[in-house]
């Protein structure tokens, strides 16, 4: 059997905001299946990366494609309808709106009820906290509450690939255990997830590949347990000296 095909490859991107050049020739893939780690510093391209790929923000060059097709004149919703599908730093989850009522907002693309009821219930499978809050406005959650409805509202309208940016920050370090043994069973049912995160021994440990950012470059490329072996990559970002 040959390697898996990129469901989602990014060509040679530059965005920019402003005057300030913030990705500078980014290229990367992510292949059917797999979890993909990039990794760097704070403000080194990261989110700028999820952003531009999700058509938040536009690249002025490059290419950006899924599944072959070209998303550089798609909108943002068209983006998500097609297939890719952020959960974004700082969760985002609608606060007003009860834990249902989000999760109805994350399958708003999906005209298929029975197919809503159903990741609905996957969603309260995977975290039963959710379940037993359901009717409660999801503003009065807790934080790690609410990242798990970030992640359960992205994966209603079953995506092709998930964008996950930080989904650890500012979670006390038993639910990013559980974030991260969640992230490595949606893996094991067979997402495609390309995940931001400033705990890069966490990150590494869970993916298949990853990417180093510095600068808005990547520096490094390598299979994950590589890069946990790399010497530069212990020293600026596990703390091994």
């Amino acid at each position: 059997m040959g390697a898996p095909i990129a469901v989602l490859s990014i060509n040679d991107i530059n965005t920019y905001y402003g005057s300030i050049h913030a990705l500078r020739g980014i290229s990367l893939e992510v292949r059917q299946g797999e979890i993909v780690a990039l990794i760097g510093g704070n403000g080194a391209g990261q989110s700028t990366t999820l952003n531009s790929i999700s058509g938040l923000v536009r690249p002025r060059s490059g290419k950006i494609l899924l599944n072959g097709e070209d998303l550089s004149r798609f909108q943002a919703h068209e983006i998500m309808a097609k297939g890719v599908v952020q959960v974004p730093e700082g969760r985002r989850i609608f606060a007003r709106l009860t834990v249902n009522e989000n999760l109805k907002m994350g399958a708003f693309v999906v005209s298929d009820k029975a197919a809503v009821a159903e990741r609905t219930e996957q969603a309260f499978e995977m975290f039963p906290r959710l379940k037993q809050r359901q009717n409660q406005v999801a503003g009065t959650l807790s934080g790690g509450e609410q990242q798990m409805l970030a992640m359960s509202r992205a994966l209603m309208s079953d995506p092709k690939v998930l964008l996950m940016d930080e989904p650890s920050m500012g979670l006390a370090p038993v639910l990013v255990d559980q974030i991260f043994d969640t992230i490595r069973q949606l893996h094991e049912r067979g997402t495609t997830i390309l995940l931001v995160e400033q705990n890069a021994r966490k990150a590494l440990e869970i993916a298949d590949r990853g990417y180093v950012i510095e600068t808005g470059q990547i520096v490094l490329a390598d299979r994950a347990e590589n890069l946990r072996d790399n010497e530069m990559v212990q020293k600026a970002y596990l703390g091994i000296d």
